[in-house]
């Protein structure tokens, strides 16, 4: 059932344009269609190929990790869809938590959108449990939470769905769930999966967040959806048995056990660790919708847990069996493997990265602080901290060479961005230096970036090509980095608290 036909903003001009992020990924790439038919939409994704464009689709490519990248892609939008997440590294080797990813992206994404003058942005979330405190919620529920606040921070109404398990072919945690019933013929049931879940269709997703578009009433607020059906994790696993016609021996267990859960969920099904270890961290929360954040023609998912699992399983027989017919197609089996989510897409995506460098860390600013001094600051503490080891020596032009005793050339060159900067951003681009391979990664720079409404402060290296061989850089330079950044950060730390400090 469709539920949302929109109207353009001014008919008499064109028709409304919305810009979706992650359009090639799984939620994004079913919205699109749904989106093509009333809208013109901008589809963004990492990488791209202009010839997918078509009379109603302009497909834009672009890292968000770029504010620059992120304004330029959301141009020319009156709404904006957020489905970006950052659970896949983006870079051969990225240091630091996905929580911080996804604090940047939503930080250069909102700035984005409120300079573009967008109208309105529609996120879609993961379910909060009602009543329980922040500090108890498992890491990507906080991030989710961390998200939807950063996204509100700068001006434009945001609209935040939020969903439990998501019940489709391909995704992230229904796949899971339906491996573990296919591979596992005895299961041990701890005590998480006796919690409560509120499973929703993918239709049901796809039709809430095309109702948001453009409702006055829904903008500034968040809205529990989820299906007819509430069970706990134990009976989706028993109903998706049957659905299968497997018979599967259950017993209980009395202990949560979810660090082991999650390490015997990612071998049994193979998905990635830095997907999986997350979303499992969160079964042991009930995740059912708030009456108090319902709203009508947006909540209430009309498709049983039953009818959802039924067809996601059709679809993805079919697409077994058409892998099957094309295994003397190679063209055919590139096509099949190519969704963003399925596991040798993840594989492919991993292998083909470059040996670049993302690197990132959370600060806390002292009182009265912004990005623009802490990235000055930084740079005036490495010329003192670790001499005489390591050091910086300021330049012309707002040029830093870092340098390590004994070598005689810099191992890296900083030039202060000052075009780019700002009090809640500081950017250095990495423009030479020995360790550095700059023709083959001109986009090299180190970051400073303030979060809207805070003190936390992420210090981020994107886009870095190390000239070390790899193993030497990974075991010895970037271990070398986290250690300064490490005690950078007690530095902060102390400053923030008022104790006593050496004059350095």
């Amino acid at each position: 059932m469709r539920i949302n036909s929109f109207e353009p903003i001014n008919r008499r001009e064109r028709r409304k344009v919305i810009a979706l992020t992650g359009a090639s990924g799984y939620i994004g790439s079913h919205l699109l269609k749904r989106l093509e038919e009333d809208a013109d939409i901008i589809a963004i994704s990492r990488n791209t190929d202009a010839s997918k464009n078509c009379s109603q689709v302009e497909w834009r490519s672009c890292d968000f990790f770029s504010q620059e990248q992120a304004l330029e892609a959301l141009r020319g939008a009156d709404i904006a869809f957020y489905l970006i997440h950052s659970m896949l590294p983006s870079a051969k080797l990225t240091q630091g938590s996905f929580e911080d990813m996804d604090a940047i992206l939503a930080a250069h994404f909102a700035r984005a959108a409120a300079q573009n003058g967008i109208r309105q942005i529609i996120y879609l979330s993961g379910m909060i449990p009602a009543g329980l405190p922040e500090n108890d919620l498992s890491r990507h529920l906080r991030s989710r939470l961390e998200v939807e606040r950063i996204l509100g921070s700068f001006g434009v109404p945001v609209t935040t769905i939020r969903a439990g398990l998501i019940v489709g072919p391909e995704g992230s945690s229904y796949p899971i769930l339906s491996k573990l019933v296919r591979r596992l013929p005895i299961m041990v049931m701890p005590s998480w999966t006796r919690t409560k879940t509120h499973p929703v269709a993918l239709t049901d997703v796809l039709d809430a967040l095309t109702a948001s578009i453009g409702r006055a009433e829904v903008m500034g607020r968040f809205i529990d959806v989820g299906g007819p059906d509430i069970m706990s994790y134990g009976q989706l696993l028993r109903e998706t048995g049957e659905l299968m016609g497997l018979k599967r021996i259950m017993i209980p267990f009395p202990f949560p056990t979810i660090k082991l859960s999650r390490l015997w969920i990612s071998l049994i099904t193979g998905a990635p660790k830095a997907i999986s270890y997350p979303l499992v961290e969160s079964l042991a929360h009930p995740m059912v919708a708030s009456k108090e954040n319902e709203v009508d023609g947006i909540s209430k998912g009309s498709i049983s847990y039953r009818e959802a699992a039924k067809q996601a399983l059709e679809q993805e027989m079919k697409k077994q069996k058409a892998q099957a017919h094309s295994s003397q197609s190679p063209l055919a089996q590139e096509q099949a493997d190519s969704s963003p989510n399925s596991e040798p897409a993840i594989s492919k995506k991993l292998k083909a990265l470059k040996s670049d460098v993302r690197s990132v860390q959370r600060f806390t600013l002292p009182p009265g602080k912004n990005a623009d001094w802490a990235g000055k600051h930084y740079v005036n503490w490495l010329s003192n901290a670790f001499k005489p080891f390591i050091y910086a020596e300021h330049a012309e032009n707002e040029i830093i060479r870092i340098r390590v005793r004994p070598l005689r050339k810099p191992v890296l060159e900083l030039s202060y961005a000052r075009e780019l900067s700002s009090a809640h951003r500081s950017v250095y681009r990495i423009t030479g230096g020995c360790f550095a391979l700059t023709a083959e990664a001109p986009d090299g720079r180190l970051e400073f970036t303030q979060l809207p409404e805070s003190q936390d402060c992420l210090a981020a290296i994107h886009d870095y090509m190390p000239a070390l061989p790899w193993l030497l850089y990974k075991y010895g330079q970037a271990k070398i980095h986290l250690i300064v950044m490490y005690a950078y950060g007690r530095r902060l730390k102390r400053l923030a608290s008022n104790r006593p400090m050496k004059s350095k």
